[in-house]
């Protein structure tokens, strides 16, 4: 007489149902909204604890990279934060923008309100609105906690894991859980906040004085850079075409809030 074994899709199914019933009640209680876009969220952490977590994770930074001495480099990021930062909602926040001596054309934010930028990114950012578009997408990445939110996602995917490892005793069915995790949840989730960020950002930089329009000829400039890329599903930044075709769609609502702040200041 011999014995069936559940096969690996229903074992692995089994597992993910009490992964996924764990998840619910965990998202039940802890359920946010995005600004601006009013993306529904799941943050386990209080955003006192991501803040100092981003502090401290800043302060390393700032001991271990070289900080740039450049003093209109650091004008001007300081003056476009600072506008930046203004009318992102959270004014009283301990907002800090430091520039790091490094040739990628790159920026970052942490939680809590802080923001590098290399200064390789003035390669292409050409123009203050175009540096505007780069800290106030990084701005939208603080406002809406996607580091506690990613942190959030990594969480209740390791206890997806913890559970298709108890439900199955093998440890192929966890590395598999973890690779569907990943592929289909967490790097597509972070292209979700990446889009989110331009979003927020555009509405947030029109709000600030910057003209918007200045957001596609920065993308366009990162486009003109080239260099190899991953493919799209294994990326977590949408390609520059991608954000282009999206931010053309924003663009009347971002032209309007720019108008509006024009006229106040005039």
């Amino acid at each position: 007489m011999t014995s069936r074994t559940p096969s690996w899709p229903q074992t692995l199914g089994r597992a993910a149902a009490r992964a996924l019933l764990l998840a619910l009640a965990v998202a039940l209680a802890a359920c946010e909204s995005a600004p601006v876009t009013g993306r529904n969220q799941l943050i386990l952490l209080p955003e006192s604890q991501d803040a100092e977590m981003g502090l401290q994770a800043y302060q390393q930074i700032k001991q271990e990279e070289k900080i740039s001495q450049n003093s209109e480099l650091n004008r001007r990021v300081q003056e476009v934060g600072r506008r930046i930062a203004a009318v992102s909602g959270h004014p009283d926040w301990d907002w800090q923008f430091t520039v790091f001596e490094d040739p990628e054309p790159n920026a970052f934010a942490l939680p809590g309100g802080k923001v590098g930028v290399n200064t390789g990114l003035f390669k292409v950012a050409q123009n203050d609105a175009q540096l505007a578009t780069v800290l106030a997408h990084e701005v939208g990445h603080a406002i809406a906690r996607h580091g506690a939110e990613r942190m959030s996602q990594d969480m209740l995917a390791h206890l997806g894991g913890a559970a298709v490892g108890v439900a199955t005793g093998s440890e192929a069915y966890v590395q598999a859980y973890s690779q569907l995790a990943t592929l289909g949840v967490l790097l597509p989730y972070s292209r979700t906040q990446e889009s989110e960020a331009d979003e927020i950002g555009l509405m947030l930089m029109a709000k600030a004085g910057y003209d918007p329009r200045e957001a596609i000829e920065l993308w366009q400039n990162f486009q003109a850079m080239g260099g190899a890329r991953p493919p799209a599903f294994l990326s977590t930044h949408p390609s520059e075409g991608t954000r282009i075709e999206r931010l053309q769609a924003l663009m009347p609502k971002a032209l309007e809030i720019y108008r509006n702040s024009a006229a106040q200041t005039s």
